[in-house]
């Protein structure tokens, strides 16, 4: 593979139009995780960026966190903790709800999945907004938790969403 990872990861990124309405370009990952090799460059870029921080886990977000987050935890063997949607954790939970690009949203952790002190890297796909990822490191405050950074494959650097994270570290693979 020659090029920069960032060049081979947006040769495997497809953009559909008016998704999930009208003028958003989504930023579809499903060419890139079909393909081993650049889904591989994702997880081992993230990993090799963060080989030196001290983290007790990852918290990957609903949906797509999830497909990173569980590899990159398995991959720097660290525990995964979900982020999801309301109504779709079993056990006891917090909740914070938030304002995205295109509507508000809710999301929910285990009330016991964080211990106070604990350092945890926030995994997604895409910033975009922040508002996502920022409701994720609310999640984590709120059990005591520390962010220390948050991942994502995908920048949509014009929408400012490092700038809502802040003081949060932000590495993103691929910016638009």
């Amino acid at each position: 593979m020659a090029g920069t990872v960032s060049d081979l990861i947006k040769q495997r990124l497809r953009d559909v139009p008016d998704f999930p309405k009208p003028g958003i370009v989504f930023k579809d990952i499903t060419p890139l995780l079909a393909d081993p090799n650049t889904f591989n460059l994702c997880l081992d870029s993230t990993a090799a960026h963060f080989d030196s921080v001290t983290l007790d886990a990852i918290v990957g977000v609903e949906s797509r966190g999830f497909i990173f987050g569980a590899a990159l935890a398995s991959r720097m063997r660290l525990g995964f903790i979900p982020v999801r949607k309301p109504g779709k954790l079993p056990y006891r939970k917090k909740r914070v709800e938030y304002q995205l690009e295109y509507g508000s949203d809710a999301l929910e952790i285990h009330e016991d999945s964080i211990k106070t002190g604990d350092k945890i890297l926030i995994v997604d796909d895409l910033l975009a907004t922040g508002g996502t990822a920022w409701a994720a490191c609310e999640l984590v405050r709120s059990l005591g938790g520390t962010v220390v950074a948050a991942t994502f494959v995908v920048e949509l650097s014009f929408l400012a969403g490092r700038d809502r994270l802040r003081p949060v570290e932000v590495f993103s693979l691929v910016q638009y």
